[in-house]
């Protein structure tokens, strides 16, 4: 079974300060109980959102932080009433590690909400020790939030799943948007938006990408599969478009008007909210009114719906596009995602880096 009693320490790569810069870092882990995994990070994707807390966007970062929260590796050491993984098992860890486990979302298996939820990283346990993420050789992490990989599945495919994967993958079963035949559209086609492109087409959607230039134009379609592309600046097209989508997944992750897509929705179309913006976005209500539209918002998924959504891609063959990058290729990886210049998710093999130089 292995022992967890003993202080362990460990390498990862760290952001000092808002520039953002990661370099390596040696810190030892959290104390350990009878639930919880050691995990040997084989790799771990690269989101907008560790992009915005190592430069401390959201005005809540803490130094040293080491990011990373699509994190896949391999069961090392298990504690004494650990029954979910085994060692030797292929496992995945999101976006959170804790919850409080009393309060009504955590009753109702969505401790996604629990106003106590403990973040991978950026964040302090029960303990008192800072969080950190899957930048790192290796993460304590409690049972409830390890995730079996499903057989068969490519370890690096399955890292950006853990985030962008059930970001898109929860609205559409929470809101019941997963019927076939809907038509739905996707604003935005980073690392969520080319999962939420894949998984809509897969439970039998009609799906409209929606960008600001034309250049992603022959990638939706032809490598993605939509079935419509819409830039949101042709106001001749986005006129012929209006009141005819069910819904739409907003996930650009920077200010943006509300209004030209409102306009696309059906009656009782929902705008969902997944980008993370520090700024206040704007509408005039009869956009909504009018329509009896909805706008609302959803956070990544429940460790429940996590795992139905990696079920789901084993079953439908669904992967993500990825880029390859070892750890020494961090930063120009974080300013190439700045800059929109992924195709469409990076993803680090943090087991073939050397992690201390």
């Amino acid at each position: 079974m292995g022992s967890l009693e003993t202080e362990k320490t460990t390498i990862g790569w760290a952001a000092r300060d808002p520039s953002g810069v990661l370099s390596p870092y040696t810190y030892t882990l959290r104390n350990t109980g009878p639930e919880d995994v050691l995990v040997k990070v084989t790799y771990c994707g690269i989101c907008h959102t560790d992009l915005h807390q190592i430069k401390n966007d959201l005005g809540m970062s803490h130094y040293p932080m080491v990011p990373g929260h699509e994190v896949v590796g391999e069961v090392v050491e298990v504690g004494s009433d650990v029954s979910k993984v085994r060692v030797g098992d292929c496992v995945g860890v999101g976006v959170i590690v804790g919850c409080c486990r009393s309060c009504r979302p955590c009753e109702s298996d969505i401790e996604q909400y629990c106003s106590k939820k403990i973040w991978s990283y950026n964040d302090v346990y029960t303990d008192g020790k800072p969080t950190q993420g899957g930048f790192a050789e290796s993460m304590i992490v409690d049972q409830k939030f390890v995730l079996k990989i499903p057989d068969g599945m490519a370890p690096e495919q399955a890292a950006p799943l853990l985030c962008a994967g059930v970001t898109v993958y929860s609205p559409l079963s929470h809101f019941g948007l997963k019927k076939s035949g809907l038509r739905g559209g996707i604003l935005g086609l980073g690392g969520v938006g080319h999962m939420g492109v894949k998984i809509a087409k897969a439970m039998g959607h009609h799906v409209t990408v929606i960008s600001s230039s034309d250049r992603k134009r022959e990638e939706a379609i032809d490598h993605l599969g939509a079935d419509d592309y819409l830039v949101s600046s042709d106001s001749t097209r986005m006129q012929e478009a209006a009141d005819s989508l069910d819904y739409i997944i907003d996930t650009v992750p920077v200010f943006h008007p509300l209004e030209p897509y409102l306009s696309l929705l059906k009656l009782d179309g929902k705008l969902i909210l997944m980008g993370v913006i520090n700024t206040p976005l704007q509408f005039v209500t009869p956009m909504v009114m009018l329509g009896r539209k909805t706008i609302t918002g959803s956070f990544i998924g429940s460790m429940k719906e996590t795992e139905e959504m990696l079920e789901f891609c084993k079953e439908k063959g669904l992967t993500s596009m990825i880029e390859m990058v070892k750890m020494d290729y961090v930063n120009t990886a974080f300013e190439r995602l700045e800059k929109n210049d992924v195709r469409y998710r990076f993803v680090v093999d943090v087991a073939g880096s050397k992690l201390d130089e």
